[in-house]
């Protein structure tokens, strides 16, 4: 009866969305990993240039990385964008081009986990299996009053068991669809609309009013302050860029010449000066500051300075300003480049 009563609901209620008119695992994949940690307004944009950049799993496997992450500059998260395109060429490679039909296959992907594999299987597939994300467990852990964290190998395990009880084996894509929708439109997490929500009568948190203290976490996120300093290098028409290939936040993109420092640095300091000029063997004639942005990512907080650098040296690590718009920056540094160069 929960059930029937979710799925009228939302039948009169569901966003119409473009990739909920498909049953396509490729266009399903790629929504689901654009909408993972970004939202719908923001995201549904980046769906549309994807699918028109890269209209199947082919085109997408055969195209440079560096491509993928020029379309990908802005949403964040970057290693999404990698995943999918190693994830692709692997579809492509092993299984010809054809997607796994069940969760536990879906699985073996790289960047596919447990929710995503279950959204590909439950709507491509038709597979009747719960697809767990944060709109469904906060749903789900209010409806049933869990009173165990979420993030915790015992709450994940409950929740997936609660999510299946809730999925109609004959449209288990719609099943899931509908709870991801619940939890998005009314049960969310602060304000939730519970006057409006079909199953207000069943909801064990709005009978003992405990909505707001549901649902429970174990770990609180430690977020990390660093500084970082980054140099615009300019000779004439050319400055200097460089890839990140170290693991950690934009892994594959490219930047500027950037120290890291332990503490903020508000004036030009020989610590610069030594540092640029080992590096990438250029002298220095004017060193000044910029501008300060703060950049807030889930773990880390950045507190970002931009140093501008004139030099009458010049070497092959520079490149020409024509040749920047090709490559993928983290959208902090895209910003900066499009305002001062």
């Amino acid at each position: 009866m929960n059930t029937k009563k979710l799925l009228e609901w939302y039948k009169q209620h569901k966003r119409n969305l473009p990739f909920r008119n498909t049953n396509d695992p490729y266009k399903i994949w790629i929504s689901e990993i654009i909408f993972q940690q970004t939202r719908i307004e923001q995201g549904l944009p980046y769906y549309y240039k994807f699918i028109k950049k890269f209209p199947d799993i082919f085109s997408l496997a055969q195209a440079p990385e560096d491509k993928v992450l020029k379309l990908w500059q802005g949403l964040g998260y970057y290693s999404r964008a990698r995943n999918m395109h190693h994830t692709a060429q692997t579809i492509v490679n092993n299984y010809d081009g054809k997607f796994p039909q069940t969760k536990k296959e879906l699985q073996l992907l790289k960047g596919i986990g447990d929710y995503t594999a279950a959204a590909i299987a439950s709507l491509a597939f038709g597979e009747p299996v719960g697809a767990v994300d944060g709109n469904v467990s906060r749903f789900l852990t209010r409806f049933f009053g869990l009173d165990v964290p979420i993030d915790s190998y015992q709450g994940k395990k409950q929740l997936t068991m609660l999510a299946n009880r809730f999925i109609d084996k004959k449209q288990p894509g719609i099943s899931n669809q509908a709870m991801i929708e619940l939890g998005a439109l009314v049960c969310k997490p602060k304000n939730p609309d519970c006057q409006n929500c079909p199953l207000q009568n069943k909801c064990t948190a709005y009978a003992t009013g405990t909505i707001e203290n549901l649902p429970l976490k174990k770990n609180k996120t430690i977020v990390k302050t660093r500084f970082l300093n980054y140099f615009l290098v300019r000779y004439k028409d050319e400055i200097i860029i460089e890839k990140r290939t170290q693991k950690g936040i934009w892994q594959n993109l490219y930047q500027l010449p950037l120290i890291e420092t332990h503490k903020e640095i508000h004036k030009a300091t020989n610590i610069f000066y030594k540092k640029l000029n080992e590096k990438y063997q250029i002298e220095i004639n004017e060193l000044i500051f910029i501008e300060k942005n703060i950049h807030q990512l889930t773990h880390q907080k950045l507190i970002i300075n931009f140093w501008l650098i004139r030099t009458s040296t010049r070497n092959n690590k520079f490149i020409h300003l024509n040749k920047l718009k090709n490559k993928a920056f983290p959208i902090i540094i895209s910003k900066f480049l499009d305002n001062n160069l």
